[in-house]
């Protein structure tokens, strides 16, 4: 690469990286670290845009490059007004164009060793996709099954605190999973924000190693998984977690306790269910909400819905899944989870 541009394979090299595209572009998804510094922002993107399409291209450049000197000014004089001469930067755009091409030169102008991103985010986003589709089928994935409530996403936890290799797809995803799983205080990222973050993780990998993740549907909340990863650890060696319905009450009740200090939100996600159970049943979880009876509306919720889907989904979806070894496990509260990761361990070992 000549002098002033650097290839995605090279943005580990840089002090820092600066997006300059847009807020909102920035908001969707961008480069793990990146600091966002737009040369317009939303409405200005916009207004150059209409120009260009309504008046002419002259005219879009005329006013946007103005507006693009305008912020990269205040950048420098903001941002930038400590950094050293030796500092390096980064810049991408969408796709290394004249929003990163503009701040690179001016930069470079004042005397920083300044680079622009070939591709831009463009290329890093086939980066996420290709490194994805080439680094997910060749892990060594362990999935872990069981009922929604046997507490997968707190063994994966545990598994990690032994020193293994884990993935936790649902916290990635900001979900729990389940019509309930919409976390209180954290929003789900955007589809190609969680690729983004997966494709950092799954980078970070030992392939020689065993990975755990969870069994998962195609689609968390609104995420859905990429075919690479999803085809993966549908063909994976599998433990599943036969846990008590007791076990699982008790540990849905006590991880789902927020949901009983918002009751019109819990009845909103019960609403969701009208269609796949009778009006009369949905009603009666209604109420139960309403009194906020979360033993006995969980219980429903086991009974009638999860453990029918879980039935019809996870021996039709994972191939291993009929002869995989099975863990036992009457308590779930957290002094046992590391017990159970434990054992998980030991039975992979064997």
């Amino acid at each position: 690469m000549h002098k002033g541009v650097a290839t995605v394979a090279q943005r580990g090299e840089f002090d820092e990286i600066i997006d300059a595209r847009t807020p909102a572009e920035f908001a969707e998804d961008h480069i793990p670290g990146a600091v966002n510094l737009p040369v317009l922002d939303n409405e200005q993107r916009a207004t150059v845009g209409t120009i260009y399409t309504q008046q002419s291209p002259f005219e879009a450049r005329r006013i946007g490059g103005a507006m693009v000197a305008e912020n990269i000014a205040r950048h420098v004089f903001g941002y930038m007004q400590d950094k050293p001469k030796r500092w390096r930067p980064l810049i991408y755009c969408w796709r290394g164009g004249q929003r990163s091409g503009a701040f690179t030169t001016w930069l470079r102008m004042i005397g920083w060793d300044a680079s622009q991103l070939e591709g831009g985010y463009k290329r890093f986003r086939h980066l996420v996709i290709e490194d994805i589709a080439r680094i997910a089928p060749a892990l060594q994935w362990r999935v872990i099954g069981g009922a929604t409530g046997s507490a997968k996403t707190r063994i994966l936890e545990a598994l990690a605190a032994e020193g293994a290799q884990v993935v936790d797809l649902e916290g990635l995803a900001a979900h729990k999973g389940s019509v309930l799983g919409a976390l209180p205080d954290r929003p789900q990222p955007t589809q190609k924000g969680f690729e983004t973050a997966l494709h950092a993780v799954l980078s970070a990998l030992d392939p020689a190693q065993p990975v755990f993740v969870e069994a998962e549907s195609r689609r968390i909340g609104r995420i859905f998984l990429p075919d690479p990863l999803l085809f993966a650890i549908r063909d994976a060696p599998c433990i599943v977690i036969d846990a008590t319905r007791e076990a699982r009450l008790e540990y849905l009740v006590r991880d789902y306790a927020y949901l009983g200090d918002d009751i019109p939100r819990l009845q909103g996600l019960i609403e969701k269910l009208r269609g796949l159970q009778s009006n009369e049943r949905i009603d009666s979880w209604l109420a139960l909400a309403g009194a906020r009876a979360l033993p006995a509306l969980f219980g429903e919720f086991i009974d009638h819905h999860y453990d029918p889907l879980y039935r019809r989904s996870q021996n039709g979806n994972y191939s291993a899944y009929g002869t995989a070894p099975r863990i036992a496990a009457d308590d779930l509260r957290p002094h046992s989870i590391p017990l159970l990761a434990r054992r998980i361990l030991a039975a992979i070992q064997r």
